[in-house]
């Protein structure tokens, strides 16, 4: 088994305490985080998915916390949820869009019969 897991996480970071009702500001800077993480992600309509190795995702996880705290956040709130598998490869950077794409074959295929 590997010594650290690749790891498929979706998480939702919350400032809490900035006197605003709009958390983009905040939200941009913890996407600029990620991008200079280098790991693979995709901010969607309430949170982000992230994948690579459980310490990078998470250490990244940490920063983006660091970062919105530093732009003035008092409080952070994180959901996370974190998918490890063992049972196969997964390609680096493709965890997230496997997991779409296999449900999005599926549902083709569905259309498909039904014509």
């Amino acid at each position: 088994m590997p010594s650290d897991l690749y790891a498929v996480a979706d998480f939702c970071l919350i400032p809490i305490g900035t006197g605003e009702s709009s958390v983009a500001e905040y939200i941009a800077e913890c996407q600029r985080v990620l991008e200079k993480s280098g790991l693979t992600f995709k901010m969607h309509g309430y949170g982000t998915n992230i994948e690579g190795p459980w310490s990078e995702v998470s250490q990244a996880i940490h920063d983006c916390h660091a970062a919105v705290h530093a732009k003035g956040a008092p409080r952070v709130a994180t959901d996370i949820r974190i998918g490890t598998r063992v049972d196969r490869d997964t390609p680096v950077g493709d965890g997230n869009d496997h997991k779409v794409k296999r449900v999005e074959e599926i549902l083709a295929r569905d259309r498909a019969a039904a014509s």
